[in-house]
């Protein structure tokens, strides 16, 4: 991510009303023959249900508080195959190590694109991988969406959450992390006076589609990690040449 191409890519990439999201359909079949006179605006609305349960997730779980949903840009990802198996999820950091901005690698200094909608600057991106994501159990669903937003960093900061010792984002064990979150799921679920926040997550893809005349999602690029030192440094050449001049 080094290369000439990279540096030409904008450092910023912004959303809003007049360059509004880019939404796609999510196809349970892989087929785009079923969308013909299928309005989108009926549609069900993958990302704006997610980001709503997330919230409720952050606000009734107390592990998970300092999460603030409206700096987390919710998007899918289109699954590459019909398998159930790889990827469901990830969380991507818009930060570096304690929120820096920037980071240093040898004479350089790299800055994650930065990502703004309506006015707002976003220090996560979650994203699913549909329709994989919803063909799961229900159970293992909403581990996945705590698994996910477990890995926000408690400082809320555009960071990961770090744990002490080698396995940094996961702990040492993997699997005494999803049980832990399994164990929050459960906490949560218990005597949930709203269970209609989660409830579609109890259909599969196709049911959803044929329900709800379709489901809809916002796609976006993965942010990149672009080079920002060595363009500084000879902008700041050039400028003192100029002027030496």
């Amino acid at each position: 991510m080094t290369g000439t191409r990279n540096r030409s890519l904008p450092l910023e990439l912004r959303w809003d009303a007049r360059r509004p999201l880019p939404a796609r359909w999510v196809l349970p079949d892989g087929s785009r023959q079923q969308l013909r006179e299928r309005p989108a605006a009926t549609a069900f609305d993958f990302c704006g249900r997610m980001r709503t349960l997330c919230a409720d997730v952050a606000a009734r779980c107390e592990e998970l508080r300092h999460i603030h949903m409206p700096r987390v840009l919710v998007t899918f990802t289109p699954s590459r195959n019909r398998s159930r198996y790889g990827l469901q999820a990830r969380v991507t950091p818009l930060r570096f190590r304690d929120g820096s901005l920037t980071r240093r690698h040898g004479p350089t200094d790299y800055q994650v694109q930065r990502f703004f909608v309506n006015g707002s600057e976003m220090l996560y991106v979650l994203t699913f991988c549909l329709p994989r994501f919803l063909d799961q159990p229900f159970h293992e669903k909403l581990v996945t969406v705590f698994h996910e937003l477990y890995h926000v960093s408690p400082r809320f900061d555009g960071d990961l959450r770090r744990h002490p010792g080698r396995y940094t984002v996961h702990s040492h064990s993997k699997d005494l992390y999803d049980s832990r979150m399994a164990e929050l799921v459960k906490d949560y679920l218990t005597e949930h006076p709203k269970p209609d926040v989660f409830r579609f997550l109890r259909s599969g893809s196709r049911e959803l589609w044929d329900n709800h005349g379709g489901i809809t999602g916002f796609v976006v690029p993965r942010p990149k990690l672009l080079p920002v030192g060595v363009a500084s440094a000879r902008s700041a050449a050039r400028k003192l040449e100029s002027e030496v001049r």
